[in-house]
């Protein structure tokens, strides 16, 4: 199996560090053989051409090598959440067709579970053992020989995210475009554009979403990636020094516990290797970018889009100083247009729906769902990720209020319908809304707006109740009992004016 610029690297530098997690530390030349032999053994599992191998996100060397091989022999990998229930996770599986799973202990319980339920041919854990489960140490390295793969199609890893409906609906990685044909070519093309620096990358977030995902390029490129199990924020500058990091992907969450650290505590560290800082996910507080930029030098490099997409609009830390609040200009080849309700484009500097024209090869999928690929669009060839804003005559784009009903919660995108679904299941829940407001830490946290049906419970009760049901993150952490919610002349609620008591600003959105 050609290997990309991993195999290359491997062939010259076999001795060299190529992999490190808070456990484990792999050569290049010992990437290599685990790689290979992780693919042949999702070959062996995969048979049909609508089955994939889901990967539960935990932050471990074994995750990158999976989803690495899966993309090398064309086998399709599903990135899966550490936190979900086993029930959420079951209702992935069946949506992707996986016919197995590794995990790790975090995610074994659920998966073992979720696993029976949809009589999966193997579980497989590293970093433990258990009953029913085969141990990774023995599965990844007693593959048979790969049959011949030249010709496979590509299958880029599919990641799954929720919306206003409530249910999460999988979308491949946009790292490339979609016309690129066998696994080989879109490995030797990932491999050509890691998309960051020469030099070893730090993954900061948890590796089911897909800017720390983007790591697995990194790594096919022939260049090393160092792991943090869970963030720490001295952790992560130790990691920097030790290992001369040279780019990373972070959310605004992490400068804010970064900057946190007392000033001798940060001063200890040298992040001068530092070449590229990439955050996404949420909006970045003005006062905290500028403190990172202070610190880290002109490294930050702020991404927008999502996994459905891709990034559409990227800006550079000294293009950020000179138009504050901007997201950046369009990424080509798409193009940033602003509409109005009647779907017109709008000029510079006013106010309405962002939209990107998305050319051939950049469509917006999700999958085996038609409907909701259709929703993504407000005209022909134009998508939305449900922002509104303005784009100024040069060309930056800025952000002021969303359409969408989506909570961003420390870089991490929540859907109040999911959490609203669960909740109205409770005998005491008559009416609920959830809503964002602000966190010190998150930018944004769940609160729960509830209409009692009967005598209501203690908040703290609800949550525990709700925390069975639904993966840990989704579930409000905080809840108020109220006598009614505001509608609009539609019956609808009214989102916006619910969330406007707890915000300083007409801008009821974090960031």
């Amino acid at each position: 199996m050609a290997l990309a610029g991993l195999g290359e690297r491997a062939s010259r530098q076999p001795d060299d560090v190529a992999l490190v997690d808070d456990v484990t530390t792999l050569t290049w030349g010992r990437t290599a053989r685990a790689v290979e032999g992780v693919g042949a053994r999702l070959r062996e599992l995969v048979t049909g051409p609508d089955q994939r191998v889901a990967v539960v996100g935990e932050n471990a060397v074994a995750t990158l090598l999976a989803h690495a091989a899966g993309i090398l022999t064309g086998v399709g990998t599903v990135a899966v959440s550490r936190e979900l229930t086993a029930r959420e996770m079951a209702d992935q599986f069946r949506d992707a067709g996986v016919v197995a799973v590794v995990t790790g202990p975090y995610g074994l319980s659920a998966a073992l579970r979720a696993g029976e339920e949809t009589a999966l041919a193997a579980v497989v854990v590293h970093g433990t053992g258990a009953p029913g489960a085969i141990a990774w140490s023995d599965w990844a390295t007693s593959g048979g020989p790969l049959p011949e793969l030249a010709g496979r199609p590509a299958r880029p890893p599919l990641v799954y995210t929720s919306g206003t409906t409530g249910r999460a609906r999988g979308t491949e990685v946009r790292w490339l475009p979609a016309t690129v044909g066998t696994a080989q070519e879109y490995a030797r093309a990932l491999a050509a554009r890691s998309g960051f620096p020469a030099g070893p990358h730090l993954v900061a977030g948890p590796l089911q979403h897909n800017g720390p995902l983007t790591a697995v390029r990194h790594l096919l490129s022939g260049q090393p990636v160092v792991v943090l199990g869970r963030f720490d924020a001295q952790g992560a500058l130790a990691r920097i020094a030790r290992h001369g990091v040279t780019s990373t992907v972070m959310v605004p969450t992490h400068f804010s516990r970064l900057l946190a650290l007392p000033e001798p505590v940060r001063r200890r560290y040298d992040v001068s290797s530092l070449v590229s800082v990439v955050h996404t996910g949420a909006a970045c507080p003005p006062d905290v970018k500028r403190a990172m930029i202070d610190w880290f030098g002109p490294v930050l490099v702020e991404s927008y889009g999502g996994s459905e997409i891709g990034t559409v609009t990227r800006i550079t830390s000294d293009e950020w100083l000179a138009h504050p609040g901007s997201v950046g200009r369009a990424v080509p080849p798409f193009e940033a247009v602003v509409l109005d309700g009647a779907g017109q484009e709008l000029g510079p500097g006013q106010v309405g729906l962002l939209g990107f024209r998305t050319p051939p090869g950049r469509e917006v999928r999700f999958h085996a769902d038609e409907d909701k690929t259709r929703s993504a669009y407000v005209r022909p060839g134009v998508a939305t990720l449900g922002d509104v804003g303005y784009v100024t005559r040069d060309g930056f784009v800025f952000i002021t209020d969303r359409v969408a009903d989506v909570v961003v919660s420390g870089g991490v995108n929540l859907y109040p319908a999911e959490s609203e679904q669960v909740l109205l299941q409770h005998p005491a829940v008559r009416e609920v809304a959830v809503i964002g407001v602000p966190h010190p830490d998150l930018g944004e946290a769940l609160h729960a707006l509830v209409v009692p049906a009967a005598d209501p419970p203690e908040p703290a009760e609800l949550v525990a109740w709700a925390r069975s049901r639904m993966a840990a993150h989704k579930v409000p952490r905080t809840v108020e009992w109220v006598d009614g919610l505001a509608r609009n002349a539609m019956g609808k609620l009214d989102k916006r004016a619910l969330r406007r008591p707890y915000w300083d600003s007409d801008r009821t959105i974090g960031g």
